[in-house]
C-alpha cells in the first residue's frame, strides 16, 4: 500500500499534458472563456495606445503652470474641450489650456493635466491655483505594454481579466488546449439510472452524475459510458471503448478485492499496467491507477507521419476509483483533479491546495491512515475556520458532502486535531 504522497508523485510522473503542436484549436473570442491558451498572446497595440488623461481637468504645457499657487494663479486661455474619443483640433500654445476628460486624448503641445478640483473657470479661461508635478494624470502612451511585448502567457486558463485583455488587444481568434476528454462509467449490477424505479436492493448511480459535474466544471468533455454490470466482457468491452474516445478513463467500483471486482483483470488482458493498487488513506484505500496502449480513432486519420508517431507515444491513464460516493470524490479530488487540471495544459495552478485554519470542533481519526474529514471553510471574525458536515462520517453518506468545499486532512500516526487547533484543509470544487 502506497503513501498519499507516494500515489501523487507517481500520477503526477505518468501525466503527459496536451501538446501544444498537435492538440489546439482556434475559438472566436466569445468561445475563449474557460479554456487554456495555448500560445502566448502579444499585439501591435501600445497601452495605452496615446497618451490620454487619467483625470478630469485642463491639459496644459508644464512650462506654464510650474510656479503658480493661490497668491500667484497661472491663467490660461481654453481653446478646446476634449471628451473620450474626440479627436483634437488645435495645437496647444504657450498660454493655452484645452478642457480635457478622463481617457481623451492629451493634445499635440501639451505635457500634463491639472485636476479640476484645483481650478476656477472665469468665461474662456482656467484659473489654476495649484501647481502640479511635470506629467502629472498624464497615463503615457506605451506605458502598461508595448507592440510586440507578451500580454498572457501559453497555459493560462482565461478568465474574466483574460478576456478582457484578449478584447482590448482584438484577438478575435484565439489559439487554445482542446478539451481533454474523460471517459467515465460506473460498475456493478445494483446500480440504475436517476430516472429508473428502484427495486429491492438497488440504488442510483450517483457517481456517474457526481464525477461528470467535476470533470465539466476543469473545462474537460465527459464522456458518460454509463453501466456496465459485473461482468468480464462487458467491462473489457466499455474500456476498449473509452481508450478510443478519451484521454483520461475514470471508473468508479470494481477496484477492491471483492468476487465481481474485474477492473484490475480486464487492464491486464487489455496489456495495461497497473502503477497504483491501493493508498493508505482513509476513505479512498482502494485505488487503482493505470495506463493503457493508445487506441485513439485519430491514429487512423492522422495528416502526417510525425502526428501518428505522437499520438502513438501517448498512454491512456486510468482511474479505477472505490464505488462508495464519498470515497470516490474524495480520491477524484485528492488526485483526478489535478491530473485532468495539469493534462489540460495548464502551466501552473493544477496542484492540490492546501491551507492551514483553525478546527471548529475536535477531529479524530484512527491515526493508521491519513485521514480525509469533509466539510466547510467559512471565515469566522476573520479567520478561516472548517466545520464538520453535519451527520455520521461514512464513505457511503453521500448526503452529509452537501455543501462540501474543504477535507480536512489528519497525517497518519495523529489521531485528535483538538477543536480551535491548527488543521491542513484541502481546497475542493473548481477553484482553478
Amino acid at each position: 500500500m502506497l503513501s498519499v504522497s507516494e500515489a501523487e508523485a507517481i500520477i503526477f510522473n505518468l501525466l503527459q499534458p496536451l501538446d501544444n503542436q498537435f492538440n489546439t484549436e482556434i475559438v472566436d473570442l466569445l468561445s475563449a472563456q474557460g479554456r487554456i491558451l495555448a500560445v502566448p498572446i502579444t499585439s501591435e497595440l501600445d497601452f495605452p495606445h496615446w497618451d490620454n488623461s487619467a483625470m478630469d481637468g485642463y491639459a496644459v504645457r508644464y512650462e506654464d503652470v510650474k510656479g503658480c499657487d493661490r497668491d500667484n494663479p497661472a491663467i490660461l486661455d481654453v481653446i478646446e474641450e476634449i471628451p473620450a474619443g474626440y479627436q483634437q483640433i488645435s495645437r496647444l500654445q504657450p498660454g493655452q489650456a484645452a478642457r480635457i476628460f478622463t481617457g481623451a486624448v492629451i493634445p499635440t503641445g501639451a505635457d500634463t493635466v491639472v485636476m479640476q478640483e484645483v481650478t476656477q473657470r472665469q468665461n474662456n479661461r482656467v484659473v489654476i491655483q495649484v501647481a502640479p508635478k511635470a506629467q502629472e494624470f498624464v497615463r503615457k502612451r506605451g506605458s502598461y505594454s508595448q507592440a510586440g511585448d507578451e500580454l498572457l502567457p501559453a497555459g493560462v486558463m482565461v478568465k474574466a481579466p483574460e478576456m478582457g485583455i484578449l478584447a482590448a488587444a482584438q484577438c478575435n481568434q484565439v489559439c487554445v488546449f482542446r478539451k481533454p476528454k474523460v471517459a467515465i462509467f460506473s460498475t456493478g449490477n445494483e446500480l440504475v439510472t436517476a430516472d429508473k424505479a428502484l427495486n429491492s436492493g438497488q440504488i442510483v448511480d450517483s457517481n456517474r452524475y457526481a464525477l461528470m459535474a467535476l470533470v465539466r466544471q476543469l473545462g474537460a468533455e465527459a464522456i458518460v459510458l454509463g453501466i456496465v454490470p459485473d461482468e468480464p466482457e462487458a467491462l473489457k468491452e466499455v474500456i476498449e471503448t473509452a481508450l478510443i474516445s478519451a484521454d483520461i478513463i475514470i471508473s468508479s467500483g470494481g477496484v477492491s478485492v471483492g468476487d465481481y471486482d474485474y477492473v484490475e483483470q480486464i487492464i491486464q488482458s487489455l496489456s495495461g499496467e497497473i502503477h497504483i493498487r491501493s493508498v493508505g488513506m482513509k476513505p479512498g484505500k482502494p485505488l487503482t491507477v493505470a495506463t493503457l496502449e493508445n487506441e485513439d480513432s485519430d491514429l487512423r486519420v492522422s495528416n502526417s507521419e510525425e502526428e501518428t508517431q505522437y499520438l502513438k507515444s501517448r498512454r491512456k491513464l486510468y482511474f479505477g476509483l472505490p464505488g462508495n460516493p464519498v470515497s470516490a470524490l474524495v480520491t477524484f479530488w485528492r488526485f483526478v483533479q489535478p491530473a485532468i487540471a495539469k493534462f489540460s495544459g495548464l502551466a501552473s495552478g493544477w496542484k492540490p491546495i492546501f491551507i492551514k485554519v483553525k478546527a471548529k470542533q475536535e477531529l479524530r481519526s484512527s491515526g493508521d491512515r491519513e485521514c480525509y474529514i469533509w466539510g466547510r471553510l467559512n471565515v469566522v471574525d476573520g479567520v478561516y475556520e472548517f466545520a464538520l458536515g453535519a451527520g455520521s462520517k461514512v464513505s457511503g453518506n453521500l448526503i452529509n458532502l452537501a455543501q462540501t468545499n474543504a477535507i480536512a486532512v489528519l497525517p497518519a500516526g495523529q489521531n485528535l486535531i483538538p477543536a480551535a487547533g491548527d488543521v491542513s484543509v484541502l481546497l475542493v470544487g473548481c477553484h482553478l
